[in-house]
């Protein structure tokens, strides 16, 4: 088997028409593809996608994002007792990061949107991510999303002989 990529990320939202205005407005995302509800029957969603009896995928859609893999985004009907999204520390949790031309213009532009932008940017000084800028932000239904650029080559490429594929720096 040889792995070419990553191809896409796909998560759950609880409201579709926020979710892709929000990527839309913020990270000037494209819909490519609108995939509606899915409609199957229970055993299918329990045994190929791990879904309990009565849930069921009422909207899909696919957004691209700038370079690299895109996102696949769901909303799900029949959802009885939703739980909260995870923080950080928690197993199972993720975030999504976006790299950015500049991570401090960037921070500045979404504050003044309104977005919940948690503190920072932080420039990494020193080690393996040295001149690394990265800062952490909500999207209204909670999902924590990263924005990171560089100041130069990270600390780590001096040393390495494999090169982290970014979008700055991919063809």
């Amino acid at each position: 088997m040889h792995t070419l990529g990553l191809h896409h990320i796909g998560f759950t939202v609880p409201d579709m028409e926020e979710a892709v205005a929000f990527f839309t407005d913020v990270f000037g995302a494209v819909t490519i593809m609108e995939c509606s509800s899915v409609d199957v029957d229970d055993d299918f969603m329990l045994t190929r996608l791990g879904v309990p009896a009565g849930c069921k995928i009422s909207d899909q859609r696919v957004l691209q994002i700038g370079r690299g893999g895109s996102l696949e985004v769901f909303e799900y009907s029949g959802v009885t007792d939703p739980t909260p999204i995870k923080h950080n520390a928690e197993v199972g949790a993720m975030h999504i990061a976006f790299e950015v031309d500049d991570a401090f213009a960037t921070a500045e532009r979404l504050k003044a949107k309104g977005v919940d932008v948690l503190e920072g940017p932080t420039l990494i000084e020193g080690g393996p991510m040295d001149r690394l800028v990265w800062m952490y932000l909500r999207a209204p239904w909670g999902q924590y999303i990263e924005i990171v650029s560089a100041k130069g080559p990270l600390g780590y490429e001096a040393e390495a002989s494999e090169l982290l594929w970014t979008p700055s720096q991919g063809k």
